[in-house]
């Protein structure tokens, strides 16, 4: 695959970022990206190199390795290096529906298990798939495919996000007729409000979704299931139902204090403030600013970062991270080798942005919120922040972080954003359909199955697994895909990988 000796002739290149004091004054995606000629010359550097890790999938010591879509990562890389470009979008779309997506916004497992980053640097897979992908779009072949014949099945999809949005796309390509209820104004789920803009556009989320209209899929915007239409409507009108939405409960932080204003969930700031911009390009102020304002995210992980960089666009006076764990290594440790996922320090552009703009990375590590402070008016106006070392807990016999005593610090706040993970699938939507839910909050189902306890309900995404990435919800929407069309016809063809 590739050239034989590419990776010994061609130095890795990626994209170049705009810098972070240039990028932070406006929401639009900030990658310059390659020419295809260098884009070609990145994918010579895939090698031949016997057992590609960056297409297993598996679970190592907890944590995946490589692509959980099983990408054939590999074999694109060599038809993106012959400058076959239309072949390589055909093997890329045969596993993956939406590598627009990804190739903006997943960490790229695949780069983690390059065998060429076991020596050196690895192969530049996520660029080379959004060369790919937007080949096609420029060359005319990522064209909408409308189904020949239908089945006569109708299947009804809550929520758009990408497992949702993966479902009914490998569905209706089956022939089934699918509908897609989404509670939002605009269809995307997590990837239309959850993400930034600057991290993923939303005209590409719209492009695609054109596509799938185009296709037959139907959907249905500004309509919360369970409550604007009642689930056995539902289950009347349509053979099938899958619930994909998501696992939106967020974790909340029970210091004192609690109760004061200025404290919010990452994922409601994040939201508002891009509804804001599509509606009105932030003029309608219909968002929580954080202009002038001491913020304090508490939490790191995607979110956290997402937080950072908002807040910095904002006009934020300053922007502090806690994070409750210690700072990671630099570099692998021997207890983490090649090809497990690396657990080592990554700074993200938020991060990046906060030390180009204040001077110091923004997180502060074994550190949480022990006290939130208010005015007399109720707002907030500091926290008491403390920190947090690893004890082991003698009841349980587990690792836990405890705080250290005496160690307490105030630090000025005004606004707080909760970025602290989620625990799981919302209530009212599990409780209108009558689907169990395990001891984790996620919609139950048998191992490696995707059928609830409720008949013809099916669930997959985050709603299934817990919060997750993006890869792992379009991977899970397809396997859900294929069991429901088992289900409604006998058996399938759909692929799944």
């Amino acid at each position: 695959m590739g050239k034989p000796t590419g990776f010994i002739e061609y130095e890795r290149v990626t994209a170049r970022s705009a810098e972070p004091k240039e990028r932070i004054g406006n929401y639009q995606e900030f990658h310059v990206f390659l020419s295809k000629e260098e884009q070609q010359k990145q994918a010579a550097r895939c090698m031949d190199c016997g057992v590609p890790f960056c297409q297993s999938g598996m679970t190592i010591s907890g944590m995946t390795s490589g692509c959980p879509l099983h990408n054939l990562v590999p074999e694109w890389n060599d038809l993106v290096y012959s400058g076959n470009w239309e072949q390589a979008y055909n093997r890329l779309h045969k596993t993956n529906n939406f590598p627009e997506f990804t190739s903006r916004v997943c960490p790229a497992l695949c780069e983690k298990a390059c065998t060429c980053g076991h020596w050196g640097d690895a192969v530049s897979v996520r660029d080379n798939e959004h060369g790919v992908i937007e080949t096609a779009y420029e060359e005319g072949y990522a064209k909408p495919h409308i189904p020949k014949v239908r089945t006569g099945k109708k299947v009804a999809v809550i929520g758009s996000g990408p497992s949702g949005l993966a479902a009914a796309d490998q569905l209706n390509q089956r022939g089934h007729s699918v509908t897609v209820y989404e509670r939002d104004d605009r269809i995307g789920g997590l990837l239309m409000y959850g993400i930034p803009n600057m991290k993923l556009e939303k005209h590409v989320i719209d492009r695609k979704i054109a596509i799938m209209e185009e296709e037959g899929v139907k959907f249905v915007t500004s309509c919360n299931v369970g409550v604007d239409v009642k689930a056995d409507e539902l289950l009347k009108e349509y053979d099938r139902v899958i619930l994909c939405c998501g696992a939106k409960k967020a974790r909340d932080i029970t210091a004192a204090g609690r109760d004061a204003k200025g404290i919010y969930f990452a994922v409601d700031y994040l939201s508002q403030t891009t509804k804001s911009l599509l509606d009105s390009g932030l003029k309608d102020k219909k968002f929580v600013s954080a202009q002038g304002k001491n913020v304090v995210i508490i939490g790191g992980g995607d979110t956290g970062n997402d937080c950072v960089g908002t807040a910095i666009r904002q006009g934020a006076k300053s922007v502090t991270q806690l994070e409750m764990m210690p700072c990671p290594p630099s570099e692998r440790t021997e207890d983490n080798p090649w090809p497990e996922w690396p657990k080592v320090l990554k700074t993200d552009y938020g991060q990046e942005e906060a030390i180009a703009l204040f001077g110091h990375d923004p997180r502060i590590y074994q550190t949480t919120v022990k006290e939130f402070h208010k005015d007399k008016s109720g707002n907030l106006n500091g926290i008491t922040i403390v920190n947090l070392e690893s004890k082991k807990d003698e009841k349980t016999g587990r690792m836990t972080m405890a705080e250290v005593a005496g160690s307490e610090k105030k630090i000025p706040a005004e606004l707080v954003l909760i970025a602290a993970g989620f625990l799981g699938t919302e209530d009212y939507i599990a409780k209108a359909f009558g689907v169990e839910l395990s001891a984790r909050s996620n919609v139950a189902t048998e191992p490696e199955r995707y059928a609830t306890n409720v008949k013809n309900v099916f669930t997959a995404g985050d709603m299934h697994r817990g919060q997750s990435l993006v890869v792992w919800a379009i991977r899970e929407g397809r396997e859900a895909a294929r069991e429901v069309d088992e289900s409604l016809m006998g058996y399938s063809y759909l692929s799944i990988q």
